[in-house]
């Protein structure tokens, strides 16, 4: 078994209501290894690991409303034929149709926001193969399911009070009422849910006042004894999760925020696998660098290897690296992130040659408007379509 373990707190109304919640905990290894014993993901190097079992983590699946998108396609599909004989005043509809679906993010050179582009303004390949863009929108009325994962190690303790402010600015500005979902995960060590999906302001303010600071063991802040060992800090395990246990079976779109200084340590997945997870999951991540300054210089911190991590992640998903600075405020970047949100077009095709091989396939866009910068996840596997 592994040693660290993913602790999800159930909270619903009711439990809310009666003072508490009902508190589910799932080892690691329950994910992590069954996808290693499967192949997916490769074993890890030799460590000193945990024996606990926990609980496994159990959540229900939300069923939200995609009319706006699911119109466009069963517009384009025929009805299929009625059998003789049989009389019916519903219509009866086919819809086999495999389609990968791309949020694109478009700005100009000067980085604003562009919203006013059309189809035939986009340029769409795989795997260096022209493809036919069957499906474009730029709608913002489409379900949002989003995700805030926060750092709690030991370099970001300073830091707590501005992101939990913060995050609730965003929550409250960015959630529409019985369309929306958010969650709240924290991670050091462990990576755990606060809040479990809701549309609840309340609930979700509740759970950013449960951000927390793990208690220091070493590294940074040494121990009694002297252990130098760095304190953990599992962001790439924080992303994977996130992906595989929260957004992999949602529809709609679907984001997560990333708040932390981008150093991992002590993480059971690689950062390959966890970017995998998130573009099987059709995940578009944020990512803000938040360094206390002091901190960093004190721990002789590399600021631009946390940097690297984040950009990597934002880039290769279709989203955008932010970094909080005296000229940027965290509440800044929030804004901006919630504007690109509001503000993605939706691209579809059916690939060329199916969906039926497996592998990753890379995608490109492209505008034919000279001068543009376009974010979009950079690929796709046909297996999680």
């Amino acid at each position: 078994m592994l040693g660290h373990s993913v602790c999800r707190t159930l909270r619903t109304e009711t439990a809310r209501q009666n003072g508490g919640g009902l508190a589910r905990c799932r080892s690691v290894a329950n994910t992590i290894d069954s996808r290693r014993r499967s192949g997916e993901l490769p074993e890890p190097a030799s460590e000193a690991v945990g024996n606990r079992r926990r609980q496994p983590f159990v959540f229900s699946k939300w069923m939200r409303s995609l009319v706006p998108y699911v119109a466009a396609l069963v517009a384009a599909v025929p009805c299929a034929p009625q059998e003789a004989g049989v009389t019916t005043s519903d219509p009866v509809f086919t819809l086999d149709v495999q389609v990968v679906n791309v949020m694109v993010t478009v700005k100009d050179r000067q980085g604003r926001l562009l919203t006013d582009l059309t189809k035939d303004d986009f340029i769409l390949s795989e795997d260096g193969a022209p493809q036919e863009i069957a499906y474009f929108a730029h709608q913002t009325d489409l379900p949002l399911t989003i995700g805030l994962l926060v750092d709690t190690s030991g370099s970001q303790q300073s830091l707590i009070p501005a992101e939990r402010s913060a995050g609730m600015m965003f929550f409250r500005s960015l959630l529409r009422q019985e369309k929306d979902l958010a969650f709240l995960m924290s991670f050091d060590r462990n990576v755990e849910l606060l809040q479990d999906y809701t549309g609840s302001l309340r609930l979700l303010e509740r759970g950013l006042s449960e951000l927390v600071v793990e208690a220091p063991t070493g590294g940074f802040h040494p121990n009694p004894t002297g252990n130098a060992k760095q304190t953990s800090t599992a962001l790439y395990d924080a992303l994977y999760l996130a992906a595989d246990e929260m957004f992999r079976d949602q529809v709609g779109r679907k984001a997560v925020v990333v708040i932390s200084d981008g150093y991992d340590v002590g993480s059971k997945v690689k950062f390959k696998s966890a970017i995998e997870a998130a573009q099987r999951a059709d995940l578009v991540v944020y990512t803000i660098q938040y360094v206390d300054r002091h901190f960093a210089r004190r721990a002789y911190l590399n600021v631009g290897a946390g940097a690297s991590a984040l950009n990597r992640m934002a880039a290769q998903t279709g989203g955008t690296a932010f970094r909080v600075s005296s000229g940027r405020r965290l509440s800044e970047i929030f804004r901006q992130i919630e504007a690109e949100l509001r503000g993605q077009y939706s691209i579809g095709y059916t690939p060329k040659r199916g969906l039926d091989s497996r592998g990753f396939r890379k995608i490109v866009v492209k505008s034919r408007r000279k001068g543009l910068k376009i974010q979009a996840r950079d690929g796709y596997y046909p297996d999680a379509i």
